[in-house]
């Protein structure tokens, strides 16, 4: 995990004052990651942490673009990536993530937050993923059309009465 240890957080080194970080996360960074979401791009994170008693407050904010392929087309397509997320962290006795906190080892008193940035941008991802209309691929689209169309030419589907 050594390509990754400038996303680490020492936890317990932080001071009352926030620690502030920013990262560009670019093609090497997704590449490194192995997600399958998507492999490209360029982001920028801004990252705060605060000690707040015995817990640990991250804050994200992410904005840039992934490349992804188009849902119907398969061409890459740029997508704007913009969001804010939190976490909450504790230290304990074993790695634990519940949703709601993580708690990472006190004898570690570190957390890796590259997993976490991959995650936050996946999520900010729509879930169907197309080009704007008429900027698909003309061929592919057009093969779409053939196959959708000659499923149907012999014979018309019967239509479900209840939706007539």
């Amino acid at each position: 995990m050594g390509r990754f240890d400038k996303y680490n957080i020492d936890l317990k080194g932080l001071k009352a004052e926030p620690l502030n970080l920013e990262f560009i996360l670019d093609d090497a960074f997704f590449s490194d990651i192995e997600g399958e979401e998507f492999r490209r791009g360029k982001v920028k994170a801004v990252v705060t942490a605060k000690k707040n008693r015995d817990v640990f407050d991250i804050a994200f904010s992410l904005s840039g673009i992934v490349i992804v392929p188009c849902n119907r087309c398969l061409d890459d397509l740029e997508l704007e990536i913009e969001t804010t997320n939190s976490l909450r962290v504790r230290l304990g006795d074993d790695f634990a993530d519940d949703g709601d906190i993580v708690v990472v080892p006190e004898h570690d008193g570190d957390i890796n937050i590259a997993w976490y940035l991959y995650e936050f941008i996946a999520l900010a991802m729509p879930m169907r993923r197309v080009h704007a209309p008429g900027k698909c691929n003309k061929a592919m689209t057009g093969k779409l059309r053939k196959h959708l169309l000659g499923e149907y030419d012999d014979e018309q589907p019967e239509m479900d009465p209840r939706w007539e």
